[in-house]
């Protein structure tokens, strides 16, 4: 759970890259993205707390996840920052006859 405006802002931009990938991010999401007000003031009220707690599970628990096939090129989506060095490796799949790009497990 994020402590301080900086580690909830931190949050919300990690958390961000999945957007894509998450339904209905932005819903999930609104409660948290107040904190980029200038004039916000950091408070976990029960809202964002129950937001982040949804987000943390949708992460976490998300069945996009494809499983490793070691017969297909790998993609490594990085992203470095002043925190530290942030990185997602993704597979192209044929899922439902279809080409699909996801992270892998």
């Amino acid at each position: 759970m994020p402590q301080n405006k900086k580690e909830m802002i931190y949050v919300l931009g990690v958390a961000s890259y999945y957007k894509n990938h998450l339904k209905d991010f932005a819903i999930l999401a609104k409660s948290l993205y107040v904190i980029y007000d200038q004039q916000a003031v950091f408070e976990m009220i029960q809202e964002r707390i129950k937001a982040y707690e949804k987000r943390r599970k949708a992460l976490t628990e998300a069945p996009l996840l494809l499983m490793l096939d070691w017969n297909i090129p790998f993609k490594l989506y990085i992203d470095a920052c002043g925190d530290g060095l942030r990185a997602a490796l993704h597979q192209v799949q044929i899922i439902d006859d279809k080409p699909t790009e996801e992270p892998v497990c």
